[in-house]
């Protein structure tokens, strides 16, 4: 990016920054001319009231991270980190991981369609091709104390009831193990509390512009048993409105259209429609805490969530602006349930960790392939109408030379499961020495 600079601004002038700069300079000497301040009031003078109108200074509270696993203030912790609270989320509206990664400068990503964004950070990637078999990804996305990565993309959990989103930038093998080169992604989630009962919802109804409706609904409630024990569940259910429209078109595929004599032409009237590419998201999330004294206590944890994607969210400049043009249903569908399950305490001075996840995720898709059919009959009609050969009689015919649509459709069926297990040591945090098993 190359900057400009405007000729016709003004520069700053030279003589009030000459003689601010000496006002500085000569400030001691003028304060050594003052007079002596009044002598301080004896005990026995009465108190003067401060002024009504005068204010407390606003103070900003202490932010709170686990980016080393232990509970620290944000500004002690020595590593490159960026923090989103609750509060944060909620003002840029922050629903989904497209929505947060926005606002973490370190992270970047590849989003496909409904679900399936590759995150990176600082520009490291581990071969990542965009295949559902290939290589693990570069950044550690964690739940809790829980990880949920995967070859699919990022989990792309609702961030309703969520407590603050971590990112750390840089190599975290030694704290978050394998998926971590690049860094970690955390979301942290709001925890059962046992002092009282609370209960929330949130309601919305949007439109986007030149495209659909959409909307969102999603509340949770937070149940005491006991002075030791507390429910918390949450539910969500949203639809994020399309904007592309799949247009009406036919096709002509030259192989087929020569062998069925002037009948290979199709069209996509029964999938065009306008807006086509929305998304449905349902779940729910329900965690149990239990205190069984003062430093010991169990947080089981469930959160299952489905994702179901509809259309493209690719466009195609030479059928219209945010319009495409596509012949088979096309869809993307990811559902995953994760199991948790956390143990702490201490033994001594020791704080003592026990984390367990079992997640189940499930990706299925159809893509409409029939660019590649097309263009793969069109090159060797092209090449070999040049060289008096005629291939469609080898590549668009059964077994009984019968002439056959070239249209085809990617059907993708990946299943992933991950389970872990995590027991962590740690020194008392007060003391200079610390160390982390």
């Amino acid at each position: 990016m190359q900057t400009t600079r405007n000729p016709n601004a003004r520069r700053p002038a030279k003589l009030p920054l000459a003689v601010a700069i000496c006002l500085a300079i000569s400030a001691p000497a003028f304060a050594q001319d003052a007079p002596a301040p009044a002598p301080a009031p004896d005990a026995t003078d009465a108190p003067v009231a401060a002024p009504k109108d005068v204010k407390a200074a606003p103070t900003l509270g202490a932010v709170t991270v686990t980016a080393q696993k232990r509970v620290e203030n944000l500004q002690e912790v020595p590593v490159s980190i960026q923090v989103l609270g609750s509060e944060r989320l909620e003002q840029e509206h922050a629903t989904d991981f497209d929505d947060y990664a926005k606002l973490l400068p370190s992270v970047s990503f590849d989003r496909s369609d409904a679900g399936g964004s590759v995150a990176y950070m600082r520009g490291v990637a581990s071969g990542e091709n965009g295949n559902h078999s290939g290589p693990q990804p570069s950044v550690g996305v964690y739940l809790d104390e829980e990880p949920v990565t995967t070859i699919g993309g990022v989990i792309d959990v609702n961030l309703y009831d969520i407590e603050r989103v971590e990112a750390l930038a840089g190599p975290q093998g030694t704290l978050y193990g394998a998926s971590s080169q690049a860094g970690t992604l955390r979301l942290i989630s709001k925890k059962p509390d046992a002092t009282g009962f609370s209960a929330g919802y949130s309601t919305e109804v949007n439109s986007i512009s030149h495209g659909g409706n959409g909307y969102v609904a999603e509340g949770f409630v937070n149940v005491p048993f006991s002075p030791s024990a507390a429910l918390r569940v949450v539910a969500w259910d949203k639809k994020d409105a399309g904007w592309i429209d799949n247009v009406f078109g036919t096709r002509t595929f030259p192989g087929w259209d020569l062998l069925s004599g002037g009948h290979g032409t199709i069209d996509n009237a029964a999938v065009a429609k306008k807006d086509y590419n929305d998304t449905e998201t349902r779940g729910g999330r329900a965690a149990l805490k239990i205190d069984f004294n003062e430093n010991w206590s169990i947080t089981p944890t469930v959160l299952t969530q489905t994702q179901n994607g509809h259309g493209s969210f690719s466009s195609d400049p030479a059928v219209g602006e945010l319009e495409t043009r596509r012949f088979f249903p096309e869809r993307y569908r990811d559902a995953f349930t994760q199991a948790a399950l956390t143990v702490t305490g201490k033994i001594g001075n020791f704080d003592l960790t026990y984390a367990y996840t079992h997640l189940n995720r499930h990706i299925d898709s159809d893509s409409d392939y029939r660019d590649y059919s097309f263009w793969y009959d069109a090159y060797y009609q092209d090449y070999y109408s040049t060289y008096g050969s005629n291939p469609a009689a080898e590549f668009f015919v059964d077994d009984n030379g019968n002439p056959i649509n070239p249209s085809q459709l990617i059907h993708g069926d990946d299943r992933y499961m991950k389970t872990s297990h995590e027991l962590r040591l740690s020194s008392p945090q007060d003391q200079r020495f610390r160390f982390i098993v």
